[in-house]
């Protein structure tokens, strides 16, 4: 496709002198529009080396309030950053709303010099193109404008920029060896651009080809480009009405219900319970230990009826283990900096570096769970959510990340049972809320939720464990037996 590209446009002085004055001036009122109405912008600068990104978001962001934005350089993966997933330090900059977010090159080297340079494995950069698409659709699904730019120069034009970066003193340093490394092997990158462009230009996030020999003519091909993009969502954002919040569903559980299966009567007595627990934990720190030594990074959820024991199981769970190995996250409602991004940017905070350990105790599924049950959004959100959760968690798998999901189901009277003897204890009355009775009294609607949650994302590679909660010792060894199965599984035991 690049080679189709006509790289001899230009335009004059007085052409851009004309054109210019007038962009910069609507970029800035957009800027403004932007973030009165909470629209997030995420512009991508890729391109040959020398072929002028710096020097072209300078002259786009000359035109913009500077406390509006944010500029990423993305260099090689630093060793924080190489032990997690490789989304994950574009994901946690990912602009709020309102703001604009641009990248200097970005989540694309994983396609380009990450591929071309060998650095991953084939089969690692190919599935890059489907996490690549998933993410940027969730962006523009959650109401942010993606523009991306590939700034395009010939090899010609690329090596006569190299020799007059070298003569100057001054800008010498800007040319490096695996520059020249990379200019040999052009033909190389100009097939993996190509494909990269095919692969991932989606109308919800298009690439723009600059023709960049000419800085003028490019400069204003940006501008224009970028203009449009948000002069369309914010039409689209005005146009919008309010979206209804979620409907009640029905309180009817279905026939073929996943929790009606579920046996609760399993109990186990206190003293073969204070029989295995101890071995279970001396297994336990073993393991941390294993997955530290072997960067096998693990994530726990946690999810369940308000009173399920999520709380006492964690803290079994984790008793034996080294607290640098391990982190538990519990999740609230989110504040106001949470809200202003996309609803996963808050998790993906928190996921463990590669050996570590990550615990939440609720997750992400609180967006099919509460927020649905509550109409703290809308259905299209929570519907959409699935794939969204699907998409994140295949992503870890990818990773190499061990994912065990926990559902601690107890029946409606144990839960009663529970909130009177809480009510009735002073020290643990803090834990029973009105909150609490109020979503109670919600059982059917969340009954129905959990079940379409259990069906709709238990995958092959992120399996919900239904965990038999009415008796609590029993489901601590359960859990605990749980986690030590899926890593050992991963790590060949």
């Amino acid at each position: 496709m690049l080679e189709n590209i006509d790289l001899s446009r230009k335009l004059s002085k007085p052409e851009y002198k004309a054109a210019i004055g007038s962009l910069e001036t609507k970029m800035g009122i957009l800027q403004r529009e932007a973030r009165a109405l909470g629209v997030p912008v995420v512009i991508v600068f890729e391109g040959w080396d020398a072929a002028g990104k710096g020097t072209m978001i300078n002259r786009l962001l000359l035109a913009m309030d500077p406390r509006g934005f944010n500029v990423y350089p993305t260099n090689p993966p630093d060793e924080d950053e190489r032990f997690r997933p490789f989304l994950w330090r574009f994901w946690t900059r990912t602009p709020a709303r309102g703001r604009f977010a641009i990248f200097d090159r970005s989540w694309y080297g994983r396609v380009m010099v990450e591929r071309v340079d060998k650095l991953v494995r084939k089969k690692v950069w190919q599935r890059a193109y489907e996490e690549i698409n998933a993410f940027e659709r969730q962006l523009v699904d959650n109401g942010a404008v993606v523009v991306k730019f590939f700034l395009h120069i010939s090899k010609a034009t690329q090596k006569k920029r190299f020799r007059k970066l070298q003569k100057d003193p001054v800008t010498a340093w800007k040319v490096t060896r695996d520059d020249w490394r990379h200019h040999k092997q052009y033909d190389k990158y100009l097939l993996a651009v190509d494909e990269m462009i095919e692969k991932t230009s989606r109308a919800h996030a298009p690439w723009t080809v600059v023709e960049a020999h000419d800085q003028r003519y490019a400069t204003v091909k940006i501008f224009k480009t970028v203009i449009r993009a948000v002069e369309a969502r914010l039409a689209a954002s005005k146009r919008k009405k309010p979206a209804a919040r979620s409907p009640k569903p029905s309180v009817e559980v279905p026939i073929e219900s996943v929790l009606d299966r579920v046996d609760l009567s399993q109990t186990l007595s206190r003293a073969e319970y204070e029989k295995r627990i101890d071995r279970l934990q001396e297994r336990m720190w073993e393991v941390e230990h294993r997955i530290y030594s072997e960067r096998v990074p693990l994530v726990i959820l946690y999810e369940g009826w308000d009173a399920g024991g999520k709380g006492g199981n964690i803290k079994r769970l984790v008793s034996n283990m080294d607290p640098r190995g391990y982190e538990v996250i519990p999740i609230a409602a989110p504040n106001d900096i949470e809200k202003a991004h996309h609803y996963l940017w808050r998790f993906w905070q928190h996921l463990p570096k590669a050996g570590h350990i990550a615990i939440f105790d609720r997750t992400w599924y609180g967006r099919v769970l509460v927020e649905r049950v509550e109409g703290f959004c809308t259905e299209a959100e929570w519907r959409r959510a699935y794939s969204e959760i699907n998409e994140l968690e295949a992503h870890l798998a990818d990773y190499g990340t061990v994912l065990v999901k926990f559902w601690l189901e107890i029946s409606k009277d144990e839960q009663l049972k529970r909130f009177r003897a809480r009510q009735g204890t002073p020290i643990k009355r803090w834990k029973i809320t009105y909150e609490d009775w109020r979503n109670r009294e919600k059982w059917p609607q969340y009954r129905l939720a959990v079940d379409e949650m259990l069906v709709r994302t238990s995958t092959t590679h992120a399996p919900w464990t239904i965990v038999e909660a009415n008796c609590k010792l029993f489901a601590r060894v359960k859990t605990l037996e749980t986690v030590l199965a899926a890593v050992e599984r991963r790590l060949g035991d």
